[in-house]
């Protein structure tokens, strides 16, 4: 089966904010515990290392949940699906926000976790309900909220944890998301699924397609190496700011962060900008934008004023570069297959996730060999090499070169791939929008 949507009942503006928000309350949940850790730690007369335990359980839980959740968004019908993910996530809120003791609180954490992967439900749901042309725009949007939530849910977390307590942040976002739920479930769309495959080859399908679908292997290979080196970078920044080039407080790290906020206006650019140019064009400029990053980043190696600004600078062009290409690639890559988005997704955002885990752990090892610089050259690295990889996809796209290569054929534009040719055109049914 294909996509279900007439296209008199595309997304509106309104369902899209909605569908934001959505992202930015579940992306949210999974980042303000780090900020209430100190609080649980007094509360509950746990020792830090173990209060961690609450913020490792969301994270590994988020994981678990991209592999063996997301892929059913092709399987299920989207409504009551995303509806079911986020009363589970209220509900294990909730019991985070009343739990007795520590044990209880991670074990309540990692069903949150599992849960909580609303967004990359989302945007394979978004990407069905929208033409072509106005694609990039929405998975822009979409991505501002969940870059939203992931700024603000520290601070939120952190102002209302100190007023109220540690357990207030856990029972207002359970609020918050039972309300979602019950505003979703009357303003999403009916969709039919696309998928009757079991669930075992559901999970199975992802490792298929990246062996399939070359547009979805190099999309990870350019993800995986952003992330990498954006992780790198915010993975050692604390360890630089709270060094003797600055001797700042931890608290400067989290007012840097915020300049990081600006992207939340410039991710639905980028998706216009995919719209109009093709992925292909906005990877290259966010590439490219990357590399320059590394070298603005690398000032900040100086300490003092100058140095500040050359951080938040470059921190700020590495976020809207990064951001911009996330967009670009989840173009690219919801294109591919219209009957397998979410099993795509779960390919793409496993890959990276796996590349943001191994600049966190190359970041931290170059720093205390080689010093910031040393993780200026990492990210610089790793964007020449997904920029190497992205030039011959250009090289190889080119008329000449397909001609020289005996005529093949073309799959995709100058800049960007068109849909898969396999693919059926979407058709659908929607009975309500907001």
């Amino acid at each position: 089966m294909t996509d279900t949507v007439h296209r008199q009942g595309e997304l509106s503006r309104r369902l899209v904010l909605l569908l934001a928000l959505t992202c930015a309350v579940g992306v949210g949940t999974v980042y303000f515990p780090q900020a209430i850790s100190p609080l649980v730690v007094a509360a509950l007369h746990a020792s830090p290392g173990s209060a961690a335990l609450v913020v490792t359980a969301i994270q590994v839980g988020y994981t678990v949940g991209i592999f063996l959740l997301v892929p059913l968004g092709d399987r299920l019908p989207h409504r009551p699906f995303l509806v079911t993910l986020l009363v589970l996530t209220g509900a294990g809120l909730l019991a985070a926000g009343c739990a007795p003791s520590l044990g209880p609180l991670v074990a309540a954490g990692a069903v949150v976790g599992v849960t909580t992967v609303a967004a990359q439900v989302i945007g394979p749901l978004a990407a069905g309900l929208v033409a072509a042309d106005r694609r990039g725009a929405v998975l822009g949007t979409l991505l501002s909220g969940s870059t939203g939530g992931m700024l603000l849910a520290r601070t939120f977390g952190g102002a209302l944890g100190e007023w109220l307590g540690w357990r207030a942040p856990y029972l207002v976002a359970a609020a918050l998301i039972l309300l979602l739920a019950a505003v979703l479930a009357r303003a999403l769309p009916v969709t039919v699924p696309t998928s009757r495959q079991s669930y075992p080859s559901l999970l199975a399908e992802p490792l298929r397609l990246l062996r399939t679908e070359p547009d979805l292997r190099r999309s990870c290979l350019y993800q995986a190496m952003v992330f990498g080196g954006f992780s790198a970078v915010w993975t050692c920044l604390a360890l630089l700011l709270t060094g003797p080039a600055y001797g700042l407080g931890a608290h400067a790290v989290g007012m840097l962060a915020l300049v990081g906020a600006v992207t939340m206006l410039c991710t639905p650019f980028a998706g216009r900008l995919v719209d109009r140019r093709g992925a292909d064009g906005v990877n290259l400029f966010s590439l490219l934008g990357v590399l320059v990053s590394a070298a603005v980043l690398a000032a900040g190696a100086r300490g003092g004023a100058a140095g500040l600004a050359a951080l938040a600078a470059g921190t700020l062009l590495l976020d809207i570069a990064m951001q911009s290409g996330m967009v670009a690639n989840q173009a690219r890559v919801y294109a591919l297959r219209p009957d397998a988005r979410s099993r795509l997704n779960t390919a793409y955002m496993t890959g990276a996730y796996l590349g943001g885990s191994a600049g966190s752990w190359l970041g931290v090892r170059v720093y205390g060999g080689a010093g910031w610089r040393g993780v200026c050259a990492l990210v610089a690295l790793l964007a020449a090499v997904a920029l190497t990889r992205h030039l011959v996809a250009l090289y190889a796209r080119r008329p000449d070169a397909r001609q020289a290569g005996g005529g093949g054929v073309a799959t995709g534009s100058r800049f960007g791939p068109v849909a898969h040719p396999t693919a059926a055109p979407p058709v659908a049914t929607a009975d309500r929008t907001v």
